[in-house]
């Protein structure tokens, strides 16, 4: 995206859907790797899921917004979200393309996820992502992995939606206080990685080698870390090529 707008939980928009099991948990990549394929696209109030290789399904079309007409708590994690949920075509289309039972629903902005207010204030407030609005990567910190890897992967494997340029390898693992622009940001910890990070998110295959090779050198306390968990300031906006100013450090 060229820009973004930024709001309390993150980038509008972002991850304020979530596909759901049969029990209402979260469904991710680390179980069901065929999600790689599904692809999103903008379009107008809403966006459109295809199907990287099944073109006998055609686009689904989501709108950016759901109604309260039919609720339910969802799991993440440990927590419990309340959710709305989406359409049953959108439920129908997902099954079939996940070759499972699953639900689509949405985050309203009525429903209240409080980031971990053991390491952040009490008002700050996360969507459906892991546990952070954002997620902060250095392109030096790919360019270091790239250089230890026979075959180089791309930055989406790692899902950031932050990425900057400029600086050392794994220059953002000592920020505490940056600013983008005008609006400033806090980063509170290093991002423990999973085997999301080994999904090619063209083909939906696993490498294993590329968490094998972050581990031998950036296993910390039992995790591999790979970028930062961030906090934002609620609300502005982002451009690409905006400069990005440490205000502190850890």
């Amino acid at each position: 995206m060229q820009e973004a707008t930024v709001e309390a939980r993150g980038l509008r928009y972002d991850r304020r859907w979530l596909i759901v099991n049969e029990r209402n948990q979260f469904m991710t990549q680390r179980q069901t790797a065929e999600m790689a394929l599904l692809q999103v696209a903008p379009a107008h109030n809403g966006f459109l899921v295809t199907h990287r290789t099944r073109p006998d399904l055609l686009p689904l079309f989501v709108p950016f917004d759901a109604t309260p007409e039919r609720s339910l708590f969802v799991t993440i994690w440990d927590d419990f979200v309340f959710a709305w949920r989406g359409e049953v075509a959108a439920d129908q289309w997902l099954s079939e393309a996940l070759g499972c039972t699953c639900r689509l629903v949405h985050m309203s902005d009525m429903a209240m996820r409080p980031v971990d207010p053991t390491l952040n204030s009490a008002d700050a407030v996360v969507s459906f992502a892991d546990a952070y609005p954002f997620l902060l990567i250095g392109q030096g910190s790919l360019d270091e992995l790239n250089s230890r890897l026979a075959d180089p992967v791309p930055m989406n494997q790692f899902r950031p939606n932050l990425v900057f340029s400029g600086g050392s390898a794994h220059a953002e693992d000592t920020w505490h206080e940056f600013q983008i622009g005008e609006l400033r940001f806090k980063a509170v910890e290093a991002c423990g990685r999973c085997v999301v990070t080994t999904i090619d998110q063209i083909s939906g295959r696993k490498n294993p080698e590329t968490l094998r090779t972050l581990a031998s050198y950036r296993t910390l306390g039992g995790k591999v870390m790979f970028g930062q968990n961030v906090t934002g300031p609620g609300y502005g906006q982002l451009h690409i090529g905006d400069a990005l100013t440490v205000v502190s450090y850890k």
